[in-house]
């Protein structure tokens, strides 16, 4: 996933909050031209568009922060996959070459 798309995804979720208009995915999908099963199949999008709805409601219920912790961890479970392909990335480029 670029960094563009998920520039795209934060500003139109800013943005229906800005208008008042409610934070979907399918209204995420259509403003910011990506399928709707892009957002719910990537974690960090997903994520972006779940911790927007999450601020629509009342997050200080149990429900809201019950649900406000399951969007965290998996932002969290994105990030940790993204260090860990990072560093078997950084690994295999540090790796000494081969003596014959």
């Amino acid at each position: 996933m670029n960094e563009t798309t998920l520039a795209r995804v934060e500003k139109v979720c800013a943005e229906l909050i800005r208008s008042g208009e409610p934070v979907t995915f399918t209204a995420v999908a259509e403003r910011a031209d990506i399928g709707r099963a892009t957002l719910y199949r990537n974690p960090q999008l997903r994520a972006i568009v779940d911790e927007h709805r999450t601020r629509q409601t009342d997050a200080r219920t149990l429900t809201g922060l019950s649900t406000e912790v399951a969007h965290l961890r998996t932002a969290v479970e994105a990030l940790a996959e993204g260090v860990k392909r990072h560093e078997e990335q950084l690994r295999k480029l540090t790796k000494p070459p081969p003596r014959r």
